[in-house]
């Protein structure tokens, strides 16, 4: 059994909501909280999406986690969702304004949550793109005894959308139009949508050029490089959206991380027994379909391991 509450952080403008799970039989003085880092889009606290992704997945692990005695904070981005008034543009953000948010969330458990040996420590579980935003904010969290990174770019995104469209042969007609896109905004300049074709629009709209010109400027592998603190890296073994070998620079570039690969996991973190991509993608609506145990697994001996007091290896 769980137990959840409603919980805020101050915004830019209002407040950010998100959602704490405790285990039942509370809280361990030295446990870390995991701060769930959602990522791109219109991504919910529960990993859901309008765009079409109805599986849960943040839901499913904080919940999976406070049965193995591990507390979670899972959280609605600035101006989506509960948070739709912490900003007024949810497209005029950037990845270290969202990096502000979770020093305001980090500063809530830290007050809300005490722990009797010393301040209680946080450690960001960045999923996707919230695996950016994550690493972008470490130098600054000082509430941080490590980091989970799941499903998360280990290079600029725009090499991962550039191998997304490569990977797609249905993209063939589209790819020059996208290339030209891509090149145009990682040389921070704006282009005119109108001109591309229609299917790119909405990927490359006026609105948030602003945010991918932000977001293609940071490289992970950089990032992680320079990580004083214990680093998890978790891969799908099927994940359709991020692959394998993102992970494996991220875990080369950090000599100290632990690296996870998990055969049958997509990037929704549910298990997928075959490599058929409609099976795959029939889990990203499937909330009813647990979280792959691996993860729980993997995440869970993670924590367990960090405790305040660990230097920066993880040992006492």
């Amino acid at each position: 059994m769980t137990v959840e509450t409603e919980i805020t952080a101050p915004g830019p403008q209002g407040a950010l909501a998100g959602t704490l799970t405790l285990p039942d039989a509370g809280l361990a003085d030295d446990m870390p909280v995991l701060l769930i880092v959602p990522g791109s889009g219109p991504t919910d606290r529960d990993g859901n999406s309008p765009l079409g992704v109805t599986a849960a997945p943040y839901a499913l692990l904080a919940k999976a986690l406070a049965e193995r005695g591990i507390p979670s904070v899972r959280i609605d981005k600035r101006g989506m969702f509960g948070s739709a008034e912490a900003v007024s543009d949810p497209n005029d953000v950037t990845i270290a304004g969202y990096g502000d948010d979770l020093l305001a969330w980090a500063e809530n458990i830290r007050d809300s949550l005490p722990g009797t040996s010393g301040p209680r420590c946080v450690i960001p579980l960045g999923h996707s793109e919230g695996g950016l935003v994550a690493l972008a904010v470490m130098d600054r969290l000082a509430a941080s005894c490590g980091l989970v990174l799941a499903g998360a770019p280990g290079r600029p995104i725009a090499d991962v959308m550039r191998q997304q469209f490569r990977d797609n042969p249905a993209n063939a007609p589209l790819a020059e139009a996208a290339e030209t896109a891509l090149r145009s905004l990682e040389r921070g300049e704006r282009l005119n949508a109108s001109t591309l074709p229609a299917a790119l629009q909405l990927i490359f709209s006026p609105q948030v050029q602003g945010f991918l010109i932000d977001v293609f400027s940071h490289d992970p592998a950089r990032l992680i490089a320079d990580l004083q603190v214990p680093v998890l890296v978790v891969q799908g073994g099927r994940d359709v959206q991020v692959p394998e070998d993102d992970a494996r620079i991220l875990a080369d570039a950090a000599p100290q991380a632990d690296l996870a690969i998990l055969p049958e996991v997509n990037h929704v973190l549910k298990t997928v027994p075959s490599d058929g991509l409609p099976e795959n993608i029939a889990t990203y609506s499937d909330p009813d379909l647990p979280i792959a145990p691996e993860v729980v697994e993997a995440v869970a001996d993670f924590v367990t391991r960090i405790r305040p007091s660990a230097g920066p290896d993880g040992s006492p």
